[in-house]
């Protein structure tokens, strides 16, 4: 149901889908007074900030699968240099409180595991599963709010994956590793800063270079997407995804003291699913070993599953919103396969590389951990291939970047 109606600021009418943004906007009233009550108004804060991170990603399309898509196939890098300012700002803003350990009166730790072997081999095979399950972890929950079906299945299958990776925690977790290293504590924290925004400057440099070496000119710009669309219809310019989304990250650490992550929320799911339905025992296995609480707590007390559903709201009212909120029911057969096959890879890769396009990268390389180092040139070689395979599933290879998905 749509209404036409001209809101301030809008060139013209826009189409509110009432009835999604009804529903939407009740359930997060709904939950922000309900996790208040029974869990914490800090808990209800996170709530709020997973809304607004559905908000920000729907509205700027601030996707990583798509980025670095158009980069492989066109060399347009207007989205992984929007991705490098946001990594610089990020850094700026939380290695000096890492630093310190503190924050708003609260310790802050950031999200540092092993560099290894399970790493590369993780980040690989989920940057497989980005092109061929359509999107990446962020990607993947703001499609889904916004009404994308398809990748719905790839949900369920990140899901299910995340169950397989659990599960294979004792042979992964195995593999020849070096110990965590935050570099913000091994080398201090001037020094940890100016390699991080000379990295980040050296990214942004070679996307330019290979850009106008293919194009002769830039033809990408992250501070546009080319149309004058309105506050709330979006699309918003990738630089304003890119800010939004670390300031609502520094937000999510002052109040949950660790950065903002999405895939563990995934495994929990289906380890509660597993038990739930008496299939397995997920208690025993040794991944829940160390931290078994959350299997037997109420979803609104795990941080990442509050956020995570928070997101598809926010994705699903910035859509309605815009009226852009339409699911299509009928999909190819080859497409639906490739969300399966690319949700198993997405969910199997992420246990292994310990966290995905979020937790490891994004929020990885803001803790300072060496692991997101390894992570992102393996999940990019991945996603390379995954690129090649996706015509083999009747999946497009854009040559130019995408304003409605992931």
């Amino acid at each position: 149901m749509s209404t036409a109606q001209t809101l301030p600021g809008a060139p013209g009418p826009v189409q509110l889908n009432i009835k999604p943004l009804t529903i939407a906007a009740l359930i997060g009233l709904a939950g922000l007074f309900y996790i208040a009550e029974t869990v914490s108004g800090r808990q209800a804060a996170l709530w709020v900030v997973g809304i607004l991170l559905g908000v920000t990603l729907y509205h700027s399309a601030f996707g990583f699968t798509s980025a670095w898509r158009v980069f492989v196939s066109d060399r347009q890098g207007a989205g992984l240099r929007a991705q490098m300012l946001m990594l610089a700002v990020g850094v700026l803003l939380f290695f000096p409180f890492l630093a310190q350990g503190t924050l708003a009166g609260q310790a802050v730790n950031g999200f540092v595991s092993p560099p290894g072997v399970s790493v590369v081999l993780g980040a690989f095979i989920f940057g497989i599963g980005m092109q061929m399950g359509g999107g990446c972890a962020s990607g993947t929950l703001f499609a889904v709010g916004g009404g994308s079906t398809r990748m719905i299945v790839t949900l369920v299958f990140f899901i299910v994956g995340s169950v397989i990776g659990a599960w294979a925690f004792p042979w992964w977790s195995n593999l020849p590793a070096l110990a965590p290293m935050s570099v913000v504590k091994s080398w201090g924290l001037w020094p940890a800063l100016l390699v991080n925004l000379a990295i980040f400057g050296l990214i942004a440099w070679v996307t330019v270079v290979l850009e106008k070496r293919r194009h002769g000119r830039l033809i990408s710009h992250a501070a546009t997407t080319g149309t004058t669309n309105s506050f709330l219809r979006g699309p918003w310019p990738l630089v304003w995804g890119a800010v939004v989304l670390v300031i609502l990250n520094f937000a999510t650490l002052a109040l949950a003291g660790r950065p903002w992550g999405i895939t563990s929320a995934f495994a929990l799911w289906g380890a509660k699913t597993l038990a739930f339905f008496d299939l397995a025992q997920p208690d025993q296995w040794a991944f829940w070993a160390k931290s078994p609480g959350p299997l037997s707590a109420p979803i609104t007390q795990d941080i990442t599953s509050v956020m995570d559903i928070g997101l598809v709201l926010g994705a699903m009212g910035a859509a309605a919103a815009a009226g852009k909120f339409a699911p299509i029911w009928r999909l190819p057969l080859r497409s639906l396969l490739a969300a399966v096959v690319g949700g198993l890879l997405l969910g199997i890769g992420s246990r292994m590389a310990f966290g995905c396009n979020i937790g490891a990268y994004f929020s990885g390389i803001l803790s300072g951990s060496l692991h997101a180092w390894l992570w992102l040139p393996a999940a990019f070689a991945g996603s390379a291939l995954g690129v090649s395979l996706r015509p083999l599933f009747g999946l497009a290879v854009e040559k130019s970047p995408r304003l409605t998905a992931c």
